[in-house]
């Protein structure tokens, strides 16, 4: 089933009966009498190995992905969901938001976060053969100092001097303390992190090539990649947990189309999909046949504002348009009555968040957005704006541009493949409104780089000085009161500028068949591959 109508039709025939209330508060199952049960949190960090049985070794895991990888190189900006596989991450993030060892077995201040110290394992050594020590360590570091474009490299940056206490120990001296600094090696190669080591032996061979030649210490390694059809990965026979991995092998197909990938899963050509969107997930949570796994986090969907363009700029026109969006008409129009909703950075159960950014938010009232367009107008400004987003979501370009257009606005509507969408639009800035889609599972850094003055994934460029305090403040603290109280304050602030234009939370789902087992993953849908086993 298809839970997804044209939106133009939806919307006028929804308009006349549907009244919201509060913009932030559509719940996950309102409207329309709906009886499927509402989407909740499932199984969001993975599996419960307790329950799964005895892991079975060996099998290839057949992997649907929404894109095709751009590089391996972690200074490259891409979703690439295939690096978690081939490089494991020197530490992790628990649930909790607590920093804990992986490939590295310690990370310590004596400071107050000035100066940290790590240890790595010993015996470590990447699929090459060659040790990871803290040499490479150094050598993987300096490259993101060293490229500016590295997402990583407003964090690398901070580090003054790096040294090797010893063959597996690395001392990184700050400019200044930060005390989220272990986080920094936590992070998907999209979110920017410093913990995905590259062989160095690797990168004298490979140079400016190695994105497309990667040599990790993760679980696999790529043996064969056919652009835009499939990649395989083999065990990584070095691989330093003894026993893991489970799997022989891992093969990813890139599909981009959203109802191709999920075709792919019900015709059982690929045992799991990374689903981006409502439409994937709905299906299968209520889907016997598959398995879900599921949180929405913090953030999620939103559109993003050009603020270095008109019309978005003037806050009388960002402030139309989230008026101007019903909620229950897109829950009803384009999620099956399944919109978890959003008004703010942070979900209503985070530390982080407080009702004063909530009460901040602009309620549905198209009356109220016609009349801020109209005064935009009187002062001179163009009411004609582009709404730009991916090909997989026509319909939801079709319900923007009736919404917006009802108060006022001239929308032109564009569509995208993702692969250019990422690159061109959001990366290039070449947009007025966009779709976007930030899962955090951890405020740090993931909210500068979304909020924060010339951070990574601020595509629309928006700054505010006392939000860029405030994020500075939370990041260099080792007292979670301090952090708690300056990320709420970044939360009020951003509403009361209407930094993004919040929709819902997050639809980033992994869907697997039943008998894929060991899943161990975070709610940006990044998983560790060691522990995934087929019970087949």
């Amino acid at each position: 089933m298809l839970w997804r109508s044209r939106a133009v039709r939806a919307c006028a025939a929804l308009a006349a009966a549907v009244v919201l209330a509060a913009c932030g508060a559509v719940g996950a199952n309102q409207g329309g009498g709906d009886s499927r049960p509402p989407l909740q949190a499932m199984r969001p960090y993975g599996g419960d190995p307790a329950t799964e049985g005895e892991p079975r070794r060996g099998g290839t895991l057949v992997i649907g992905n929404d894109r095709e990888v751009v590089s391996f190189d972690p200074t490259v900006q891409n979703g690439n969901a295939v690096a978690m596989a081939v490089y494991d991450l020197l530490l992790r993030l628990t649930p909790e938001g607590k920093v804990e060892p992986y490939l590295a077995k310690s990370m310590e201040t004596t400071d107050d976060g000035r100066t940290w110290v790590m240890g790595l394992r010993e015996g470590v050594l990447f699929s090459d053969g060659t040790p990871l020590d803290a040499n490479a360590v150094i050598v993987n570091t300096q490259r993101h100092i060293d490229a500016p474009a590295s997402p990583a490299a407003v964090y690398a940056k901070q580090i003054t001097a790096m040294r090797a206490l010893d063959p597996l120990t690395v001392e990184f001296t700050l400019a200044a303390p930060l005390g989220d600094f272990p986080v920094v090696f936590t992070g998907s190669i999209f979110a920017g992190t410093l913990g995905m080591i590259i062989s160095p032996a690797a990168l004298a061979q490979y140079g400016d090539d190695i994105g497309n030649h990667p040599v990790g210490a993760g679980p696999f390694k790529v043996t064969s990649w056919q652009r835009d059809n499939r990649m395989e990965l083999t065990r990584n026979e070095h691989y330093w947990q003894p026993g893991l991995p489970r799997l022989d092998g891992l093969e990813f197909r890139p599909l981009s189309d959203t109802e191709t990938r999920y075709a792919s899963m019900v015709n059982g050509d690929v045992d799991l999909i990374y689903g981006g969107y409502n439409t994937e997930l709905v299906r299968a949570y209520v889907d016997p046949k598959f398995t879900v796994y599921y949180g929405p986090g913090s953030a999620g969907f939103f559109f993003t504002f050009n603020f270095a363009r008109k019309p978005f700029d003037d806050r009388r026109m960002r402030e139309a348009a989230v008026r101007a969006i019903d909620l229950r008409a897109l829950a009803a129009s384009q999620y099956g009555n399944q919109l978890v909703g959003s008004d703010s950075l942070f979900e209503a159960r985070s530390p982080y968040h407080t009702e004063a950014a909530s009460d901040l938010w602009p309620q549905y009232d198209p009356e109220q957005a016609r009349r801020l367009v109209q005064e935009y107008v009187a002062d001179g400004g163009s009411p004609h704006i582009t709404f730009t987003t991916s090909r997989s979501e026509v319909s939801l370009g079709e319900f923007v541009q009736a919404q917006l257009s009802a108060v006022g606005m001239q929308v032109d509507v564009e569509f995208f493949d993702l692969a250019e969408f990422t690159s061109r639009v959001l990366q290039g800035g070449d947009f007025q409104l966009i779709s976007n889609l930030a899962p955090v599972d951890y405020p740090f850094p993931a909210i500068a780089r979304l909020l924060g003055t010339n951070g990574a994934i601020n595509f629309g460029k928006y700054s505010n000085p006392e939000v860029d305090r405030l994020l500075a403040e939370a990041a260099s603290t080792l007292d979670p009161g301090v952090k708690t109280k300056a990320y709420q304050g970044v939360e009020r602030l951003v509403n009361e500028d209407i930094g993004l234009l919040f929709l819902s939370r997050s639809y980033a789902s992994t869907i697997t068949k039943p008998e894929v087992k060991g899943i161990d993953r975070t709610i940006g849908r990044d998983i560790f591959f060691a522990t995934t086993w087929l019970d087949r």
